[in-house]
């Protein structure tokens, strides 16, 4: 029973089984055709010729058969013997282990499939590593002053006087901010996140945010103006997490906008629909850095993000939110010095799809 198992002697099996059945069915064939249409007196003699005929037919159908069985077997299994390596090297880690693709159409695209699912384990692998690298360069940051600081204290050089202790509390808030997008940007990906999906204005919530900003564009010089139609424009997503997002992609653009720079929030309506526009007159982003704009930590300007105190993932949070309500996060730039537009869209409220497909 230990042969039966394996595929090689299944498909011997199977070939010889065909010659066998043919022979029989020779056989049969040629008693009953002989038995009607040939002179009984030549009957054995014919018999005798026919058998002759069948056994050297027999023998070479067998061998034919048991050659293509063996060219078959290797055929299948020399691939599906590779694929069976691959897979345990890439188990312990070599996630650059890929397999020779084969000519049939069959095996290929197994094989091709098998590559596909070895170079994005290998992406995976590669974010992984490079999330801990970001990790802890941005975790050393904070340490790192709140280790001199202490060391300071302890020495006499610093005083421990309120400043020096609002310093060390910067610190200690950067170090928590941190963590806590960690922990909300785990969630998210991990489709962990409750949304509480419902039709609202989402010119209203606009405005609402807009002036809950206000005090901060104040204070840094920047004016504000939003675009938006007479009516109510409907959405279909979790207000909570609309909100979440928009002052997320206002607060970079306040970020990155100097003083007398201008922030505009255009609500449009589409067919399917519905979208906020974010446009600044801010720095502006280079072409070469919009397809990283969503990745964790990336920034275009690493220095002035640190010293703003963001996270660099707050854009990868305000994306995977943005999809799991079923709508989209874009960005867009003319270039260094001429600003940004980031665009969020989401489902209509009055739209029956757009309902279906975000639920």
């Amino acid at each position: 029973m230990g042969l039966w198992r394996q595929l090689r002697w299944r498909i011997i099996a199977a070939q010889m089984l065909v010659v066998l059945v043919g022979v029989v069915t020779l056989i049969v064939t040629a008693d009953i055709v002989a038995a009607r249409t040939v002179d009984p007196a030549l009957l054995p003699v014919f018999e005798e010729a026919v058998l002759q005929a069948l056994i050297v037919a027999a023998l070479a159908s067998a061998l034919v058969g048991l050659g293509a069985s063996l060219l078959l077997v290797r055929e299948i299994l020399r691939p599906l013997r590779q694929l069976a390596v691959s897979s345990r090297r890439i188990a312990s880690g070599h996630y650059d282990e890929r397999v020779t693709v084969p000519l049939s159409d069959e095996l290929r695209d197994v094989a091709q499939s098998f590559n596909q699912m070895a170079e994005a384990l290998a992406q995976v692998e590669q974010q992984r590593v490079t999330l801990i690298g970001n990790v802890a360069h941005e975790l050393r940051t904070p340490l790192a002053g709140l280790e001199g600081y202490l060391e300071g204290l302890l020495d006499g050089v610093l005083p421990g006087d309120p400043e020096t202790i609002s310093a060390m509390q910067h610190e200690v808030r950067r170090l928590r901010r941190l963590v806590d997008d960690l922990q909300h940007l785990s969630r998210v990906e991990a489709g962990q996140m409750p949304l509480q999906s419902q039709v609202f204005d989402l010119v209203a919530l606009v405005q609402r945010i807009v002036a809950q900003l206000r005090p901060q564009l104040i204070e840094q010089c920047l004016e504000i103006a939003v675009e938006a139609p007479d009516r109510a424009v409907l959405a279909y997503a979790d207000p909570d997490r609309t909100a979440q997002v928009l002052v997320n992609l206002v607060g970079n653009a306040i970020r990155y906008t100097p003083e007398d720079g201008c922030i505009t929030l255009r609500v449009r309506s589409e067919v399917e629909h519905v979208q906020v526009a974010v446009e600044d007159t801010g720095i502006g982003i280079p072409a070469e850095a919009l397809p990283y704009l969503f990745e964790r930590f990336y920034r275009v300007d690493p220095s002035r993000s640190r010293a703003s105190g963001g996270s660099g993932i707050g854009l990868t949070i305000a994306r995977h939110l943005a999809r799991a309500m079923g709508g989209e996060i874009t960005a867009t730039s003319p270039g260094i010095g001429q600003g940004s537009v980031f665009t969020l869209t989401l489902p209509r409220g009055d739209n029956e799809r757009g309902k279906r497909h975000s639920s």
